[in-house]
């Protein structure tokens, strides 16, 4: 039996969800990022005494790792790793792309393409198959209107994420598809559930949030 609190701070809203054996038993979303530091703290605290739990009776604490917004990863792995060490539990990370996959896993494409803000024409993005393994690994991409065409030419690949607004604009090919997908810590319920039976736990003075790498015009496929 494993009962895990989950904390995303990554996208654009802030959320907690508490689960037991891989399902959720609630959760709380703040549709404001600005104030998750403020926000983060009570909503564990109502979340945990919803369901009559202290903290030293979860199995283990988990959170979006990244990548996101550079705050919002700063505020929920501190918050993350500080109640771990409080209550001596184990820490659990979860790519926060692969997070947002799960969001879309029943929609009918090929393939699955989360993406993340960054800036200007930039988006953090990775692409995935239906069995959230990748297709492309989690790159810093400028957007063109030729990004992804190795791709594109024969899967239909669903597009979404606060990042695939501007790809929106740029691309034409039939192939490409968008939807506006809700995400929260709900979505990192079974990843975290998967990790912790396979003890597949963050070094919890090491951890640090993914904040990407320098940008590039064309990633590498890995197919």
């Amino acid at each position: 039996m494993s009962i895990i609190l989950n904390i995303d701070t990554a996208v654009e809203t802030s959320s907690v969800c508490l689960a037991k054996d891989g399902k959720a038993l609630g959760v709380k979303i703040n549709p404001s990022q600005k104030d998750s530091a403020a926000w983060l703290h009570i909503a564990i605290h109502e979340l945990l005494q919803e369901h009559n739990l202290t903290i030293q009776q979860l199995d283990a604490i988990a959170v979006s790792e990244g990548p996101g917004s550079y705050t919002g990863l700063r505020v929920g792995m501190s918050t993350a790793k500080g109640l771990c060490y409080v209550a001596q539990k184990p820490l659990i990370t979860i790519n926060t792309l692969q997070m947002m996959a799960v969001a879309a896993q029943n929609e009918p494409t090929d393939l699955l393409c989360p993406m993340i803000d960054a800036r200007r024409m930039e988006v953090f993005t990775a692409v995935f198959d239906h069995q959230l393994n990748y297709v492309l690994q989690p790159a810093n991409l400028i957007l063109n209107e030729n990004s992804l065409e190795d791709l594109l030419k024969d899967c239909t690949i669903l597009f979404f994420g606060n990042g695939s607004s501007k790809f929106r604009e740029l691309i034409k090919h039939h192939n490409a598809m968008f939807k506006t997908l809700e995400i929260s810590a709900l979505f990192m319920v079974s990843l975290s559930n998967k990790k912790f039976v396979k003890q597949d736990f963050a070094n919890l003075a090491y951890s640090q949030p993914f904040y990407g790498k320098d940008f590039h015009s064309s990633p590498k496929l890995s197919l």
